[in-house]
């Protein structure tokens, strides 16, 4: 089923990678029935939103260092992490427990190109400014946008995983944000609408 929603997706991964993905769904189902790190229990639904969900936007993002906001069970940070070595991706979220999971994820897969950090948003200070931010559960976007602009670089994007075309968000982002796509996303799967909005940042 992963395989099938890939070739979909016109992705070119590695049967290694493909292995990854599949032993990081196992851990994620398993955790799942203990830490309750998402509310999707079926394995072959695990497979459609949160896999192939969060693969959907990987041929759009651009940057060589990027943070995933609020990423949860590390959805889409960690499937991004095993298809895009070259990059390295902070996983931040708040949950101690999420925490807990990923840094399990990172060390059974050796994943080296993954940083975990718990923090509040808001509160994160990083040494360096990352090239672009993934969003997959966070609220609005002007809220995304006020809790990450210390975190961007000059010119840096955002990238917000959405549902409908959310119009309304849109227009309430300041005069410092740019929206420069909003691209629809075809998941194998998923037959509700699903867009990833590009916002670029200036500082």
């Amino acid at each position: 089923m992963l395989e099938v929603g890939i070739e979909k997706l016109s992705l070119k991964i590695s049967a290694p990678q493909v292995s990854q993905l599949l032993f990081y769904l196992e851990i994620l189902h398993k955790w799942n029935n203990a830490y309750n790190l998402t509310s999707v229990r079926d394995r072959d639904q695990m497979v459609v939103t949160h896999i192939l969900d969060s693969l959907s936007i990987a041929p759009l993002i651009e940057g060589k260092s990027l943070l995933d906001a609020g990423t949860g069970a590390g959805l889409p940070g960690i499937p991004l992490a095993i298809l895009y070595p070259d990059r390295h991706f902070t996983l931040l979220d708040s949950n101690g427990k999420k925490i807990r999971f990923i840094f399990q994820v990172k060390n059974q897969l050796s994943l080296k190109n993954l940083t975990e950090v718990q923090c509040r948003l808001e509160d994160y200070k990083p040494k360096v400014l990352f090239d672009a931010i993934t969003s997959r559960a966070l609220s609005s976007l002007s809220d995304m946008a006020q809790k990450t602009k210390h975190l961007l670089k000059k010119e840096g994007k955002f990238y917000a995983m959405k549902g409908c075309l959310p119009r309304q968000e849109l227009s309430m982002l300041s005069k410092h944000y740019k929206v420069i796509g909003s691209h629809k996303l075809l998941v194998p799967g998923i037959k509700s609408d699903r867009h990833l909005i590009e916002i670029e940042f200036y500082n």
